[in-house]
């Protein structure tokens, strides 16, 4: 094929590909000649002008070294182990260079470094002050660390959330190519911080919020462990959504009267069903109803109990179980255990079937963006596990004391919980509700004849 190309061509062909091979440079090298340990560089040439050199932190003794080869003799195992560590840094520099030179990213001495980190799984574990390391001694140190109710050990949840933050700390990091220490955490840093996670990540309000919340948690973490930390942690502050932009999707109780009379036959969605029945009807996060088996269930004076212990929260919870539906999947279909990803994928199509189709506004995640999106759709599409519990407090809200439904559904204060169903308190409706029960009350006791005083 090449015979076709006129010979000047092929000769052009050649010198283009040997610039491009040569844009970019790799050579280890010593800067002392002394004869104890010294350290090993590395020299990324990208261009003209743009070189940067960094310690690999690997060290080797002069005498160990060859010049030309820019490589440890290998008359040691050791020196055999350093020679393969040095190949690897290599290619894993090339390598990454050319995908991030295609992605448009800036190359300089933050970037090698990272890079020589990322190829050894390296961890700045000695610095205390950086906040990436904190954060992960929370994470390692989570099963004995004491929470605000007494217990000792943070939830599952909670971990996965410190991970999340841990990432996303670390991406800003990468963003502003400097690694930040807790005494840098000031005003200008947290607006900054805020910004990134708003306007150039695109991260929902409620998620944003969380992170800066996040952040403060560990700053003032840091305080009670006497790391130096700068006085304006104490005044971050997290942000949730306004409540007016909230959309809060629920399955009212004719909707699940719909879902329990739909013709649905395959396995995986009965399952996924009677999962979406039950959580409906007990007021559980998902972690909690995923993990909850027949030993949970107890039978006591003819009445069905469910006891669990809340992941989050750590409270002990009895709900009283006494929606017939309910007790018949409980002792005639009770649904095995599938991830919540799993669930959420397979109540879509449950209510799909079921025809819970109206068009409501709300939020749905975008597939290519990986950010959810306002818009109108059908409401099949907007449900997950988390409208279980939010519909067992709709439904029943204002039906039953909120006491006692604060109590099934574990939340520390009223406010909460109204925040939670997306309503405010109503002071007229608590005073009528008192006078019902107060009839309720006293409609049983009879008439009692007293006798008066005559007047003279």
């Amino acid at each position: 094929m090449l015979g076709n190309f006129p010979n000047g061509l092929l000769f052009l062909l050649f010198l283009l590909c040997s610039k491009v091979k040569n844009m970019a440079s790799i050579k280890f090298r010593l800067r002392s000649t002394l004869k104890k340990n010294v350290s090993i560089y590395i020299r990324v040439s990208i261009s003209r002008g743009n070189v940067f050199e960094l310690k690999t932190g690997f060290i080797v003794n002069p005498s160990d070294w060859n010049n030309d080869k820019q490589r440890p003799k290998q008359n040691t195992p050791e020196n055999k182990n350093l020679y393969s560590s040095l190949n690897k840094l290599e290619t894993f520099i090339y390598d990454n260079l050319n995908k991030d030179l295609d992605k448009g990213v800036s190359i300089d001495k933050y970037w090698v470094e990272t890079k020589i980190k990322e190829c050894f799984n390296r961890v700045e574990k000695t610095d205390t002050g950086l906040v990436t390391n904190h954060i992960q001694y929370i994470i390692d140190n989570a099963s004995t660390r004491v929470i605000g109710s007494g217990k000792v050990g943070l939830s599952v949840n909670r971990v996965k959330g410190y991970n999340t933050f841990k990432n996303i700390f670390e991406n800003y990091e990468k963003h502003k190519r400097k690694k930040f220490n807790f005494l840098d955490i000031n005003k200008a840093f947290v607006e900054d911080f805020k910004n990134w996670l708003t306007n150039i990540k695109h991260y929902s309000r409620n998620h944003a919020g969380k992170q800066l919340a996040n952040l403060r948690a560990v700053c003032i973490d840091a305080m009670t462990m006497d790391i130096p930390t700068h006085e304006y942690a104490k005044n971050i502050k997290g942000f949730k959504e306004r409540k007016e932009n909230r959309f809060i999707q629920t399955l009212s109780f004719k909707e699940l009267e719909q879902i329990r009379n739909a013709d649905i036959t395959q396995p995986e969605l009965v399952n996924a069903r009677n999962w979406l029945l039950i959580g409906c009807e007990i007021g559980q996060r998902v972690s909690d109803l995923m993990n909850i088996t027949k030993e949970n269930i107890r039978y006591e004076r003819g009445n069905i109990y469910l006891d669990i212990t809340q992941q989050k929260t750590g409270k002990d919870v009895t709900v009283g179980i006494i929606a017939p539906h309910v007790i018949d999947i409980i002792e005639n279909d009770f649904p095995h255990k599938i991830s919540t990803q799993k669930l959420n994928v397979y109540i879509k199509r449950v209510c799909k079937i079921a025809g819970i189709d109206t068009i409501v506004k709300g939020s749905k995640l975008n597939p290519k963006t990986k950010r959810k999106e306002v818009g109108m759709y059908p409401k099949y599409e907007l449900i997950t596990s988390h409208c279980f519990r939010r519909s067992f407090a709709t439904n029943y809200y204002k039906k039953m004391p909120t006491a006692i439904l604060i109590n099934i559904t574990g939340h520390s204060r009223e406010s909460m919980f109204l925040e939670y169903i997306n309503e405010s308190e109503d002071k007229d409706a608590n005073a009528d509700m008192f006078m019902k029960f107060y009839e309720d009350i006293h409609k049983e006791k009879k008439p009692v004849m007293r006798v008066i005083r005559r007047a003279n």
